[in-house]
């Protein structure tokens, strides 16, 4: 691989996470994903958007390996990379905590989450598709 191509890929990769994070639902996603992984139906509910709309912004996320996702059954829980995967995430998120930790749009997340989880997936899943 020359020297040109592999700067090239890495310039691709950075404009890939700086697109990402130009999008406040997904700042809010990856904030809301810290403290560890969510059913989709459950970052739904915290956003209160389309089901569409959440897995167009977690597609974004993944294409820019901020999020990784696992199939359980019917649904999809994604949470942030562990590991040597999450090498380059780690310092982002230092950073986005500390700069968000008085974000009045963050703590009213995190609010509604510790809710949203003691919910069963399931339940949640059902409750949105009836109001579709």
């Amino acid at each position: 691989m020359t020297k040109h191509k592999m700067k090239s890929d890495a310039m691709r990769a950075t404009l890939r996470v700086t697109k990402a994070l130009a999008d406040l639902q997904r700042v809010r996603i990856l904030m809301m994903l810290q403290p560890g992984e969510l059913c989709v139906c459950q970052i739904v509910e915290v956003l209160a958007l389309a089901p569409s709309t959440v897995s167009k912004h977690l597609s974004i996320l993944s294409s820019a390996a901020l999020v990784e996702m696992r199939k359980e059954g019917r649904w999809a829980y994604y949470r942030l990379p562990a590991g040597t995967n999450g090498a380059h995430i780690r310092p982002l998120m230092k950073w986005l905590g500390n700069t968000l930790k008085n974000d009045g749009t963050i703590e009213q997340d995190a609010g509604k989450l510790k809710h949203v989880v003691s919910c069963e997936p399931g339940n949640l899943c059902r409750r949105q598709r009836k109001r579709d």
